[in-house]
């Protein structure tokens, strides 16, 4: 399905600009065909068949792309490396995937194009259950797992983003900003419905709220989208004041929890309707959403409803809908769901269950039909659009030769959504060690999003009945209301 859609675009909007990377180059959909074709031909040349893995540990400009299209034209299997991990997780990663391949420069990808110039794969035969990609996600505990996705899933989600149908050939699509990495499931699933809307896609070199900002009225952009703690950072930065931004028509926002003062906010600063999309790495990117036109209730302290062909149902502990009002585990059943977790059937069958995705959060369903999160099965938080499972940091943590014992838990940020508090134990309670010691040998062995940024020293860690570490109180001691805030430094 990928690589048809990359044929066919290229077909009708031949010379029009697909991307353009951070430095102004700009990749057509007729030199995106050519290019990964040639790409293509190189690969098998190179023995990688159809089934391989071949893991894109690329940066997110047009080198990633040009790899992951040529990937499909064999019917191989991409499997992209999120570059912001430390080096240790990408080598888990790496190792999950078991790949035929990894291409890791864009050098490499222009001397495989260079290597096939001229060349044209055949077509492959059409197939919905081919597999496409594999899209990392820490899972919900903490260990790395692959979703995988197949054509079917795929053809999903550009149904369910464009309603199935193409831009007129020869359109000039709109500009649209590239805000996550392409190792995410918002460009891994959803590339093809790009592909399909003629969007000339922009990217930066490294987002900041100021080259956003610049790039999006520079391209009178129609539509902003990325993650929640994106949005908080453009509202402070003073490029907003500089710009007319009548052209905005619509603002789409998921990853991360967006506060009703943000969405009001953001409304007010650009003129435009705001809508949070809810949904995960699992059910390939699509769930639900809060209508543009939705009133304060919706848009403001909800997730909204399920979009065009997705289902959701809050289930109590003997698998039985909860009635209106009463929180529950959040299922997803949705057609651009994982096919499974890659070379993980246990994981599998805890996630998918009877047709039904597991979404391991906690809502509840208001009385006009709207989802309300109220909280997560386990501990993980979102920085920023990005997961931090506190078991990962706190097995580094308990390393540093002045902790005797560690937790991890939330604080609410109005710029990131969530931080993390590390409430540590001291060896020594005359020398406790500081945030920056913390952040020090903990760099390199983490991503950078899972640091914490602050520390709280306690004499012990409180304990449940069950004689676990009470990760409940240590949160609830970060909420805002809390007399005893961790300190910053």
């Amino acid at each position: 399905m990928l690589a048809q859609t990359v044929r066919e675009a290229a077909a009708r909007f031949g010379e029009a600009i697909a991307f353009v990377d951070p430095d102004g180059t700009p990749l057509t959909y007729a030199d995106l065909d050519r290019r990964s074709d040639e790409a293509a031909a190189s690969l098998i040349r190179r023995r990688v068949r159809r089934g391989d893995r071949v893991v894109l540990q690329l940066p997110s400009d047009t080198s990633y792309v040009i790899a992951y299209a040529a990937v499909a034209k064999v019917g191989a299997v991409a499997a992209g490396i999120n570059p912001r991990l430390a080096p240790p997780e990408q080598e888990a990663l790496i190792a999950l995937a078991d790949p035929a391949l990894v291409l890791s420069d864009p050098v490499e990808v222009r001397l495989f194009e260079a290597d096939g110039r001229g060349r044209r794969v055949p077509d492959l035969p059409p197939d919905p259950e081919r597999p496409v990609t594999i899209v990392f996600t820490s899972g919900t505990t903490g260990l790395p797992r692959g979703a995988l996705f197949t054509e079917a899933q795929l053809t999903a989600v550009a149904q369910i983003d464009t309603g199935d149908v193409w831009a007129p050939a020869g359109t000039l699509g709109p500009a649209m900003l590239a805000s996550t990495q392409f190792a995410h499931v918002g460009f891994m699933t959803k590339l093809p419905w790009y592909l399909r809307m003629a969007i000339r896609t922009h990217i930066l070199g490294r987002w900041t709220a100021e080259d956003a900002l610049r790039t999006i009225a520079e391209q009178q952009m129609p539509s902003i989208g990325g993650v929640a703690p994106q949005l908080a950072l453009m509202l402070q930065s003073p490029v907003l004041a500089e710009h007319d931004w009548a052209h905005v028509q619509t603002i789409v926002v998921g990853g991360a929890a967006s506060p009703p003062s943000l969405v009001a906010a953001v409304r007010d600063a650009f003129g435009a309707p705001y809508s949070i999309r809810y949904s995960s790495t699992e059910s390939g990117g699509c769930g639900t959403g809060t209508a543009f036109d939705a009133d304060d209730a919706e848009a403001l302290h909800t997730v909204g409803r399920p979009r065009p062909g997705v289902e959701a149902a809050v289930i109590d502990d003997e698998g039985m809908p909860r009635p209106v009002g009463e929180v529950g585990d959040l299922w997803l059943r949705t057609p651009t769901q994982m096919e499974c977790y890659w070379s993980d059937p246990d994981a599998t069958a805890l996630t998918l269950v009877d047709g039904w995705l597991r979404t391991g959060d906690l809502a509840r369903v208001d009385e006009r039909g709207n989802l309300v999160l109220a909280g997560r099965e386990g501990d993980m938080y979102i920085r920023g659009g990005y997961n931090v499972h506190p078991a990962e940091v706190e097995a580094h943590l308990v390393g540093h030769p002045g902790v005797a014992d560690a937790v991890v838990v939330p604080r609410p940020d109005p710029v990131m959504g969530e931080i993390g508090v590390a409430v540590v134990v001291a060896r020594d309670p005359a020398a406790p060690p500081t945030l920056d010691d913390l952040r020090t040998h903990l760099d390199g062995n983490v991503a950078h999003h899972k640091l914490p940024e602050a520390v709280r020293v306690v004499d012990v860690l409180p304990l449940t009945s069950g004689q676990k570490v009470d990760r409940r109180a240590l949160a609830a001691a970060e909420a805002p209301e809390s007399p005893e805030p961790a300190a910053d430094a």
